[in-house]
């Protein structure tokens, strides 16, 4: 019995690597985008009842090109370097103290910390 090559139900699956394997060898092949990452970061937001923990997953990102700004409620992450670009604000679940961020950067993954506060303030009459 004779093999049909049109029969191969993977046929067309092949071609499409063989496909765009071509075009990486000889340089046509498509950008991710502008930023490197293929859009967003990956980010994980956790929180307890005395903290919020956010992690990001910033592949090739150099900690000298990562810039952190936090207002309390939104904590934004800035990576400028000459290939990328990204700009990432992610809400926070609940209100923090900026002040008491403690951050660290280690392969590629951000881990921010900060102490949650009273989300509204007494008032004394």
């Amino acid at each position: 019995m004779r093999r049909d090559d049109r029969d191969d139900p993977f046929d067309d699956i092949f071609r499409e690597i063989e496909r765009l394997m071509d075009d990486v060898m000889h340089g046509d092949a498509p950008t991710i985008d502008e930023t490197g990452f293929g859009g967003d970061a990956h980010v994980d937001v956790h929180e307890t009842d005395e903290l919020v923990r956010v992690v990001a997953d910033l592949p090739g990102v150099e900690r000298d090109d990562l810039a952190l700004r936090c207002d309390g409620e939104v904590l934004t992450l800035d990576v400028e370097s000459e290939h990328r670009h990204l700009q990432e604000r992610i809400t926070l679940p609940a209100t923090v103290d900026e002040h008491s961020a403690d951050a660290s950067f280690n392969n590629g993954v951000l881990e921010v910390t900060f102490d949650r506060t009273d989300d509204s303030a007494s008032i004394n009459l």
